[in-house]
């Protein structure tokens, strides 16, 4: 079956950075936004996009995010000739590895993508947020004749060095790339959304995986290599909502953006909607003495004290006399009598104990708790006035 586009959605990071919110699952898919997983995003914007033909590649622990993706249902994407696709490391008769970066990934997939005989390769990211027509990024990709178009947007200056920079000419064909640069030229950050005539890149991927010395990554070795060679590599400003969500505090400045006014109608788009899992908890019960502002509380919450500026997620419980303020409460939480959290965000199924304070300063990471980090801070006494 011919497809004119294949999506390959990089799915396998370790995100050491989140601490013990990856201490058991890969990033993607880490909860999000009060109803999703980080991966539903970039799912949900291939199916609205018309791509029904996605591999994901995991590599860390990929249990819980295998089972959520399951066979797509959500997103449109059980199909029998094409759709979703689990794509882990695995060993043949000559032998196999572990994906040894992003480009390698894709390298130990070739086969996967041939069956399809595609025109155009999108590689993608499964630990990013936003909502973007992968559409309107092809149009350009072949609009520019290009052999590879990157997404990319202004980032501030200052963070300029976290990122892949680019500069171009006016008419955006880019002519530097720097990973990563500790002195960058520009503020154009790449966003890891890269588009690929399929036949340049299969050409470039089975080149750079004879090379003992690459470290087999796009912006590390692809990209380079093709700008060596004068290809025709172009960038595509990308003007919307984008987060990297690789640190605990980016993580909670992502979820607390939700409760912005512009970018909470975002996720009532209904001609661009984010997809997942429906759990059909009951809905919500909001008590007498509860108060709650400016908040998203999910199905199946038991709400009787104060949430100010916060996220909840399903099955949440909190009870009478307790405050939460600027804070992400996942799956199946409960806070106790008298309690009084703020800026924290607390893990599935963990119980804060009665009168317990937690509040991490404006100027710290929030803190993250599980119910194994509720045990260690019960056990040394550490509960009255805890902050971080």
């Amino acid at each position: 079956m011919k497809k004119e586009c294949v999506g390959m959605l990089l799915a396998g990071g370790e995100g050491k950075r989140l601490g013990a919110l990856t201490k058991n699952l890969a990033k993607p898919a880490v909860y999000f936004g009060g109803k999703y997983r980080i991966i539903d995003f970039t799912l949900s914007n291939c199916t609205n996009s018309g791509i029904h033909t996605v591999g994901v590649l995991t590599q860390y622990s990929p249990l819980l995010l295998n089972k959520h993706i399951g066979i797509g249902k959500p997103w449109d994407l059980d199909r029998q000739k094409d759709g979703v696709a689990i794509l882990s490391p695995y060993t043949a008769k000559e032998g196999g590895n572990w994906y040894s970066g992003t480009a390698d990934a894709i390298y130990q997939n070739i086969h996967y993508i041939d069956q399809y005989n595609p025109e155009y390769v999108l590689v993608i990211s499964g630990d990013h947020i936003y909502q973007m027509n992968y559409n309107t990024l092809l149009q350009h990709h072949k609009d520019s004749e290009a052999d590879a178009t990157i997404s990319v947007m202004e980032v501030p200056l200052e963070e300029a060095s976290r990122f892949g920079i680019l500069n171009t000419t006016d008419d955006l064909r880019i002519y530097e790339f720097e990973e990563k640069p500790p002195q960058p030229k520009s503020n154009l950050a790449s966003m890891g959304i890269y588009i690929f005539t399929w036949s340049v890149l299969k050409s470039y991927l089975l080149a750079d995986a004879k090379l003992k010395d690459s470290s087999h990554d796009f912006g590390k070795d692809i990209i380079p290599a093709m700008l060596q060679n004068d290809l025709r590599l172009y960038a595509y400003r990308f003007d919307g909502y984008w987060k990297d969500v690789g640190t605990v505090q980016s993580y909670w400045e992502a979820n607390m953006d939700l409760l912005e006014e512009d970018l909470s109608m975002s996720l009532n788009n209904k001609n661009w909607r984010t997809y997942t899992h429906d759990s059909n908890f009951p809905p919500q019960f909001i008590g007498e003495s509860a108060s709650i502002k400016n908040s998203l509380i999910n199905s199946g919450c038991w709400v009787c004290g104060n949430i100010d500026h916060s996220i909840l997620f399903e099955n949440v419980t909190v009870y009478e006399g307790s405050s939460v303020k600027q804070s992400i409460l996942h799956p199946g939480v409960k806070v106790q009598e008298n309690c009084n959290l703020d800026r924290v965000i607390v893990m599935e199924n963990t119980v804060i104990p009665a009168n317990t304070k937690i509040i991490t300063d404006i100027n710290e990471e929030p803190l993250v708790l599980d119910q194994e980090i509720m045990e260690t801070l019960v056990s040394q006494q550490h509960l009255k006035g805890v902050s971080k």
